[in-house]
């Protein structure tokens, strides 16, 4: 077996992010974040403020830690990536080739994930002289950055800083203007803790200290310069700037607390203010950024709640005065925050969409909340917090929110709205932030009007006054008939005196040379200049136009009989008839090259003839009309399109030639632009209607839009070409508009309405909608007879009998302008989180969805500290006619060691569109499992298989199997076979016996495998993921299902031993894959009509990606020998190897 492995949707999950310059364009700042395995580019886009990816690169391994670097003097900022490679990789962005161009590799240690090989913190001196990596334990290095006689960059041989037996949980560079670098670690040095014995329930006293390591410039070496203890609970260390800039030294971040540290000065302690109701428990600081201008600096830092504070430093000279800090704004809980220097704030959500904000203002005048370290000083240790209500955005404005998926806890591919493709339901974020997310395959299209048009439209275009004119002035809309011109200004509105012709349908319109607009009508050619005069060319005797293709230069049009006439604008504006051509027969389609930059004409004509072929027609002015290449096609032509496109940065575009075809398949080649050969063509199959093409723009590029069932779009973006659907309804006619409402927007005709579209997040994969939930979202299903999915929903730490948080009053007197009322929204309740209750402590629910999927039909509640864990569909033998909804729920459950209080088995039915419970079943351990099967119910409680029927008053529990080693977490069922999945032990077999109603394991697997999902293949072969982020495949061999399924009694494998307590049969392992990320679903689907069945996983970073089986050797070989080519030819960009 050969599967390809195809990544559907990219991690989205951010784990780091960085800012700075690192184009080298003056005032330009972007943002760099690491998804896990990927690297990503981002830059605000300079109108909208919005987000753009500018490059995303796979490094093939894991990135660890990010940090950028600039030579003292330098116009740009570098990366220095940590990853799981052993080397630290110095990589460049080179905005020409839109690539990172990796300019130096060290290579320190093994590969892999290691606590003592460095890789885990990275600190970058501020003025660019060195960088410090770090491992968890015992070592450090230093590398010295400098500049050859050649200006490029140099890295030295590594110095090392190792220390034994210490823990690093922080580090950061001290800045200290021009002199010897020093770098800041938070360490414990365990060697002298003494260990807990057997029994003893008193945890281990240690003790931790901020470090100070200096690196001398003239020795080459590093020493320990200071140390001092700080709190035991201390996480995070902010660098303050220094030398002219500021004080120096860092700020300890501990619970509670903000603590300012520096070599001979006194500490400033200052408390962290609370929110009210959150109560004596400790508050912990998760993330910060720091904003540095000339005049002043400031510390943003994040609670674990995502309430952001502001601190600020009062100080003279080198001695600090006051440490202040108050409460900011609250924003998603972030794995990183980045201020850029253009105003912006980027937070990297842990969980849920991340989000861009801009500063309204820094909090300098505000009456929020206030603490400082004077208060410390001048009072006793009775001081209490000072506690504050949270409030909606004050002094940030939301611009732009990235999606993401992370973490996906459950999935499922459906078709419950019965289109061409099915949709991905998945279960994404956690607490308030949880959501059900639809994805469609396409991008996403923002409709900004739409009008009913007062004819039957057949035909829409645009047109500006003149050529050069940023904006389009006419909309001009066409039926077979009439035509109708709409002028675009402040209000659209029908322009009569436009010198088109409405008394026929409109073929074709476009500008012409400076100042002219050309209307290709049945009975002639229309040339309309900027001051209304008008010439025409009648068609010769009763002949019609029946098709046309024009460009800014030349019309082109192809008579009833199949005659074809060229025209030319001459140098004093007027058409001049070049050259005309009988082709013998009715002609299916025209379509003309684009006049290259700097040319007169264009180089060639494609004529699409009923006779399955299209010839490519030179254009030459020697001799026009002259075939110069053809091509065959499978069917009949229904539209042509030539566009040169280029997916690289550097400007030298190919010429393509799209053909649509009338049995829906889009075939495009590549055009020579000398000769006008056709060479490598592609298909691909959009839809059941015949292709009509259109040309539009997609950031300033040419692109093609491709109409059948449905709208496709192809474009070139982040250096490639991309071939995506439009996740809109048919659209029938379309054109590209360029107006003061939209600066790229698509005029589209569907029915008899006129509807004005723009795209969204170019090359994105799905379009998303999304239902927000309660809690965290942890399974669901859909109702075998209405159609519905019932999700489960829990969360840890957390009652439903808890208050909310009190939130400030919104203020509602006087009038307020726009942009105060804006500031006076209230706070949304995803953000504000549900209050702590503590270990053990679960608020949980069920809930049915309407069949919109848009809303609660109905929710029940869990009390009694109730966590709902499983659930499934179930139909019992003798209710053929009735779906019941199973829950699995645990009591008093604790997480670590596991344990909890029993369980129950809830069911429920659907009646009248509500949630009716039927009977409660109370079970001794937690069901973790549960699946239908044969009429009745199989249930994994803790290690114990059990099969249960329906009852009047509870379930009645009929056999079960309690020799599973650990805790069943999946359960997958066909014919009388039962597969389960054990929390660390993999797959087990087992056989169900009718005749003594008795379950017994006849097969496991060779390897403990600690199981996160798995899928059923076929009744042999089972798919499953670890907790490492491996795939694996595992076949019973056909021996071993030939002995089972022919032993007619089943006694000979029931009383047949195995070794060391293990089944008698083992499974053979088939595929092993490491993707990097935790696969928490998976299973197994088409993803499109008639096409191939695939495994389609899901991970907790937001990834989704498919494994797609070969059907061919050739492809096995050829994708075997690609392989091989790729790790020599295109090494990975952070040093890890292919098969390393």
């Amino acid at each position: 077996m050969y599967l390809y492995n195809l990544t559907l949707q990219k991690a989205t999950c951010i784990t780091q992010s960085i800012s700075g310059n690192f184009s080298g364009q003056s005032k330009k700042v972007e943002i760099i974040v690491a998804r896990g395995q990927v690297l990503e580019l981002l830059s605000p886009d300079e109108t909208t403020g919005k987000l753009q990816s500018i490059l995303s690169v796979d490094v093939f391994g894991l990135i660890r830690s990010l940090s950028p670097f600039r030579l003292t003097g330098g116009a740009k900022d570098y990366i220095i990536v940590g990853s799981d490679s052993g080397r630290i990789v110095i990589l460049e962005y080179n905005p020409v080739k839109n690539t990172f161009d990796k300019v130096h590799q060290e290579t320190f240690g093994k590969s892999g994930c290691r606590r003592i090989v460095p890789g885990q913190y990275l600190a970058t001196d501020p003025r660019g002289r060195a960088v410090m990596i770090s491992a968890v334990e015992k070592q450090k290095l230093v590398y010295i950055l400098n500049r050859d006689s050649a200006a490029k960059l140099t890295i030295s041989s590594p110095l090392e800083a190792h220390k034994a037996h210490s823990v690093v949980f922080a580090l950061c560079a001290v800045d200290v203007g021009f002199e010897n670098p020093i770098f800041a670690s938070l360490e414990v040095d365990y060697e002298e803790v003494p260990t807990p014995l057997e029994g003893d329930v008193k945890q281990p006293t240690y003790v931790k200290n901020v470090i100070f390591h200096e690196l001398d410039l003239g020795l080459n070496h590093v020493v320990r310069k200071w140390s001092e203890e700080v709190d035991t609970s201390a996480n995070l260390l902010l660098p303050v700037p220094g030398g002219s800039d500021g004080p120096g030294g860092v700020l300890v971040c501990s619970e509670d607390y903000i603590v300012y540290k520096n070599q001979g000065h006194p500490e400033r302690r200052v408390k962290v203010p609370k929110r009210e109701g959150y109560g004596d428990k400790p508050l912990l600081l998760v993330s910060f950024c720091v904003h540095k201008t000339k005049a002043l600096f400031f510390f943003m830092v994040q609670s674990e709640l995502g309430d952001v504070y502001k601190v600020s430093m009062s100080y003279e000279e080198e001695v600090v005065k006051e440490v202040t800090i108050q409460y900011f704004d609250t924003v998603p809980v972030a794995n990183s925050l980045s201020v850029l220097r253009t105003g912006f704030l980027f937070v990297a959500a842990e969980f849920g969409n991340h989000c861009f904000y801009q500063f309204r203002g820094t909090g300098e005048h505000s009456d929020d909340v206030k603490a400082s370290s004077l208060d410390m000083m001048e009072v006793n240790e009775d001081y209490k917090h000072p506690t504050f209500r949270p409030r909606g955005l004050r002094h940030l404005k939301l611009i732009d929110q990235l999606e993401s998926l992370a973490p996906i806890l459950d999935f499922k591919a459906l078709n419950l709205t019965q289109e061409e493709a099915p949709q991905l339901y998945a279960l994404c974020g956690r607490g308030g932030r949880s959501c059900l997310r639809v994805l469609r395959h396409g991008l996403p299209v923002t409709e900004l009007a739409e009008s009913k048009v007062p004819m039957n439209p057949c035909a829409v275009f645009t047109v500006k006054r003149a050529l050069r004119d940023a904006s389009d002035k006419y909309i001009i809309v066409s039926s077979q008939t009439t035509t109708m011109v709409l002028g675009l200004g402040d209000s659209v509105e029908e322009v009569l005196d436009s010198g088109f012709l409405d008394t026929a349908g409109t073929l074709s319109a476009c500008n012409m040379g400076d100042d002219s607009i050309v209307q290709v009508h049945p009975n002639g050619i229309r040339l309309i200049r900027v001051d209304k005069r008008v010439s025409e060319w009648k068609t010769p005797g009763k002949k019609s136009i029946q098709h046309t293709a024009v460009n800014e230069r030349h019309v082109a049009i192809a008579l009833s009989g199949g005659e074809v006439f060229y025209f030319e604008l001459d140098s004093v504006g007027n058409l001049v008839e070049v050259a005309r051509k009988d082709m013998g027969r009715d002609i299916a389609c025209l379509a003309l090259a684009p006049v290259p930059e700097g040319a007169r004409r264009g180089p060639f004509l494609a004529v699409g003839d009923w006779d399955n072929t299209v010839r490519i027609l030179n254009l030459a002015p020697e001799d026009p009309l002259v075939q110069a290449s053809l091509q065959s096609l499978p069917t009949q032509p229904e539209s042509l399109l030539l566009v040169t496109m280029d997916p690289s940065p550097t400007g030298l575009g190919t010429l393509y030639l799209s053909i649509g075809l009338r049995n829906g398949v889009l075939l495009r080649t590549a055009v020579d632009s000398v000769t006008g050969e056709l060479t490598d063509p592609r298909s691909r199959y959009l839809g059941i209607k015949p292709v009509k093409l259109f040309k539009t723009k997609v950031r300033g590029q040419p692109a093609v839009l491709a109409l059948s069932s449905r709208p496709w779009l192809n474009y070139t973006h982040a250096g490639r070409f991309h071939m995506t659907p439009l996740s809109y309804n048919a659209i029938e006619c379309a054109c590209f508009l360029e107006s003061d409402l939209c600066q790229e927007g698509i005029v589209a005709i569907t029915g008899v309405f006129l509807k004005i579209l723009t795209l969204d997040r170019l090359g994105e994969v799905f379009n998303q909608s999304e239902i927000p939930l309660k809690y965290t979202a942890r399974r669901f299903v859909v109702h075998p007879t209405t159609g519905q999915l019932i999700t489960i929903e829990s969360d840890h730490n957390t009652s439903n009998h808890l208050p909310p948080y009190p939130v400030q009053k919104l203020e509602n007197e006087g009038i307020k302008s726009e942009e105060e009322e804006e500031q006076q929204q209230p706070i949304e309740q995803a953000l504000l989180g549900r209050p702590q209750a503590g270990q053990a402590q679960w608020a949980s629910c069920v809930r049915l969805l309407d069949s919109s999927y848009e809303k609660d039909s109905s929710i029940v509640e869990f009390g009694d500290n109730e966590a709902a864990l499983s659930i499934c569909a179930c139909t019992f033998h003798d209710r053929p006619d009735q779906a019941f909804v199973i829950v699995g729920t645990g009591k008093d459950m604790q997480l670590k060691p596991r344990k909890s209080g029993g369980g129950s088995i809830y069911v429920f039915k659907v009646e009248e569109g509500k949630l009716a419970l039927v009977h409660k079943t109370p079970v001794e351990d937690i069901p973790t499992a549960l699946c239908p099967f044969q009429g009745r119910l199989l249930v994994g409680v803790g290690k114990t298989l059990r099969i249960y029927d329906m009852g009047k008053k509870k379930l009645l529990r009929k056999c079960e199997n309690k020799n599973l080693p650990t805790l069943i977490v999946h359960i997958h069922t066909q014919g009388d076979r039962i597969i389960c999945s054990d929390v660390q032990e993999s797959f087990h077999y087992l056989k169900y016996k009718r005749s003594e109603n008795s379950l017994f394991i006849f097969a496991d697997d060779t390897a403990p495998r600690y199981m996160t999902a798995s899928v059923m293949l076929d009744y042999d072969t089972m798919c499953g993921a670890d907790k490492f982020g491996n795939i694996f495949i595992c076949r019973l061999p056909d021996k071993v299902n030939e002995d089972v399924d022919e032993d007619p009694t089943g006694d000979r494998v029931k009383w047949e031993q195995g070794y060391l307590n293990g089944a008698p049969y083992k499974l053979e392992t088939l595929i092993n894959y490491h993707v990097g990320e935790a696969i928490n679903s998976m299973c197994k689907t088409s993803l499109v009509p008639a096409g191939p069945e695939v495994i389609v996983y899901t991970t907790i970073m937001g990834g989704i990606g498919a494994l797609v089986p070969f059907s061919t050797r050739e492809d096995v070989d050829f994708f075997s020998h690609l392989e091989m080519h790729m790790r020599q030819e295109n090494p990975p960009l952070c040093g890890r190897d292919h098969l390393g």
